[in-house]
Protein backbone atom coordinates (compact mmCIF):
# COMPACT_ATOMS: atom_id res chain seq x y z
CA UNK A 1 0.00 0.00 0.00
CA UNK A 2 1.77 3.86 -0.63
CA UNK A 3 1.92 5.58 2.06
CA UNK A 4 -0.32 9.12 1.73
CA UNK A 5 2.20 10.93 4.11
CA UNK A 6 4.76 12.95 3.97
CA UNK A 7 8.24 11.63 4.87
CA UNK A 8 9.38 12.86 7.87
CA UNK A 9 13.54 13.21 8.00
CA UNK A 10 13.75 10.33 10.06
CA UNK A 11 12.31 8.22 7.37
CA UNK A 12 14.96 9.85 4.42
CA UNK A 13 17.56 7.76 3.79
CA UNK A 14 21.20 8.96 1.69
CA UNK A 15 21.45 8.00 -0.99
CA UNK A 16 25.26 6.82 -0.63
CA UNK A 17 24.20 4.02 1.75
CA UNK A 18 22.76 2.23 -1.73
CA UNK A 19 24.33 1.23 -5.20
CA UNK A 20 24.61 4.33 -7.14
CA UNK A 21 22.55 3.25 -10.20
CA UNK A 22 22.54 6.46 -12.31
CA UNK A 23 23.52 9.82 -12.26
CA UNK A 24 23.11 12.59 -14.51
CA UNK A 25 23.10 15.96 -14.86
CA UNK A 26 19.86 17.33 -16.98
CA UNK A 27 18.45 20.02 -19.03
CA UNK A 28 14.83 20.21 -20.67
CA UNK A 29 16.62 19.04 -23.35
CA UNK A 30 17.89 16.10 -21.70
CA UNK A 31 14.28 15.13 -20.08
CA UNK A 32 13.08 12.25 -22.24
CA UNK A 33 16.33 10.43 -22.43
CA UNK A 34 16.26 10.53 -18.51
CA UNK A 35 12.95 9.10 -18.30
CA UNK A 36 14.31 5.92 -20.42
CA UNK A 37 17.33 5.49 -18.51
CA UNK A 38 15.09 5.63 -14.93
CA UNK A 39 12.96 3.17 -17.12
CA UNK A 40 15.92 1.12 -18.26
CA UNK A 41 17.47 0.85 -14.37
CA UNK A 42 13.52 0.31 -13.12
CA UNK A 43 12.93 -2.37 -15.06
CA UNK A 44 16.81 -3.90 -14.20
CA UNK A 45 16.45 -3.79 -10.36
CA UNK A 46 12.84 -5.56 -11.20
CA UNK A 47 10.40 -2.98 -11.23
CA UNK A 48 7.27 -3.78 -12.50
CA UNK A 49 4.08 -2.54 -14.10
CA UNK A 50 2.30 -0.60 -12.92
CA UNK A 51 4.85 0.21 -10.20
CA UNK A 52 7.57 1.62 -12.82
CA UNK A 53 5.51 3.67 -14.67
CA UNK A 54 4.20 5.82 -11.97
CA UNK A 55 7.84 5.93 -10.47
CA UNK A 56 9.24 7.68 -14.49
CA UNK A 57 6.18 9.77 -13.73
CA UNK A 58 6.69 10.80 -10.41
CA UNK A 59 10.51 11.32 -11.56
CA UNK A 60 9.57 12.64 -14.52
CA UNK A 61 7.37 15.28 -12.68
CA UNK A 62 9.60 16.37 -10.34
CA UNK A 63 12.79 16.49 -12.87
CA UNK A 64 10.53 19.07 -15.12
CA UNK A 65 9.36 20.80 -11.63
CA UNK A 66 12.98 21.79 -11.50
CA UNK A 67 13.95 22.83 -14.88
CA UNK A 68 11.27 25.12 -15.04
CA UNK A 69 10.98 26.25 -11.55
CA UNK A 70 14.68 26.58 -10.87
CA UNK A 71 16.91 27.70 -13.15
CA UNK A 72 16.73 25.06 -16.07
CA UNK A 73 19.02 22.28 -14.72
CA UNK A 74 18.75 19.29 -12.27
CA UNK A 75 20.69 16.67 -11.26
CA UNK A 76 19.51 12.85 -10.77
CA UNK A 77 21.09 10.27 -8.53
CA UNK A 78 18.83 7.36 -8.59
CA UNK A 79 20.00 4.69 -6.33
CA UNK A 80 19.21 1.11 -4.86
CA UNK A 81 18.88 1.23 -0.85
CA UNK A 82 18.12 -1.79 0.69
CA UNK A 83 14.81 -2.85 -0.86
CA UNK A 84 13.79 0.29 -2.41
CA UNK A 85 14.03 2.15 -5.62
CA UNK A 86 15.29 5.84 -4.57
CA UNK A 87 15.67 8.90 -6.24
CA UNK A 88 17.21 12.14 -5.57
CA UNK A 89 16.65 14.96 -7.92
CA UNK A 90 18.57 18.24 -6.67
CA UNK A 91 18.28 21.93 -8.26
CA UNK A 92 19.80 25.15 -7.58
CA UNK A 93 16.09 26.97 -7.64
CA UNK A 94 14.98 29.35 -4.58
CA UNK A 95 14.29 26.13 -2.86
CA UNK A 96 10.69 25.09 -1.08
CA UNK A 97 9.19 23.17 1.44
CA UNK A 98 6.38 20.27 1.22
CA UNK A 99 3.83 22.64 2.68
CA UNK A 100 3.58 24.11 -1.09
CA UNK A 101 1.94 20.84 -1.92
CA UNK A 102 -1.87 20.84 -1.93
CA UNK A 103 -3.35 17.72 0.25
CA UNK A 104 -6.10 17.48 -2.51
CA UNK A 105 -5.92 17.31 -6.40
CA UNK A 106 -5.06 20.78 -7.13
CA UNK A 107 -7.94 22.53 -9.04
CA UNK A 108 -10.30 20.81 -6.26
CA UNK A 109 -8.89 22.39 -3.65
CA UNK A 110 -8.64 26.01 -5.36
CA UNK A 111 -4.61 25.66 -5.92
CA UNK A 112 -4.05 26.43 -9.68
CA UNK A 113 -0.56 24.56 -9.19
CA UNK A 114 1.13 21.82 -7.79
CA UNK A 115 -0.41 18.79 -9.35
CA UNK A 116 3.46 17.16 -10.72
CA UNK A 117 4.61 17.21 -7.04
CA UNK A 118 1.02 15.98 -5.30
CA UNK A 119 1.08 13.28 -8.04
CA UNK A 120 4.69 12.04 -7.28
CA UNK A 121 4.10 12.27 -3.38
CA UNK A 122 0.83 9.97 -3.97
CA UNK A 123 1.82 6.70 -6.20
CA UNK A 124 5.53 6.78 -4.43
CA UNK A 125 5.59 4.79 -0.88
CA UNK A 126 8.49 7.61 0.24
CA UNK A 127 8.56 11.52 -0.94
CA UNK A 128 10.64 14.22 0.96
CA UNK A 129 11.76 17.32 0.36
CA UNK A 130 14.85 19.03 1.39
CA UNK A 131 17.11 22.22 1.56
CA UNK A 132 19.90 21.48 -0.48
CA UNK A 133 23.09 22.95 1.45
CA UNK A 134 25.29 22.61 -1.37
CA UNK A 135 23.56 24.83 -4.12
CA UNK A 136 20.83 26.20 -2.01
CA UNK A 137 18.36 24.72 -3.80
CA UNK A 138 15.94 21.68 -2.68
CA UNK A 139 16.54 17.76 -2.57
CA UNK A 140 13.30 16.16 -3.30
CA UNK A 141 13.57 12.39 -2.69
CA UNK A 142 11.35 9.70 -3.56
CA UNK A 143 11.26 5.85 -3.31
CA UNK A 144 9.50 2.84 -3.89
CA UNK A 145 9.91 -0.66 -2.76
CA UNK A 146 11.11 -3.26 -4.89
CA UNK A 147 9.34 -6.46 -4.87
Amino acid sequence: MVSHEPAGPSQSRPAEAGRRLLQRRFTARLLPQLRLLVEECAAREGLGEPRRGEFVLAVDEIAGNAVEHAGGSGRLVLSRVGDELECRISDAGPGFSEAVIPELLPGLDGAPKGRGLWLARLVTDRFAVAADTGLGGAVVTVAVRLP
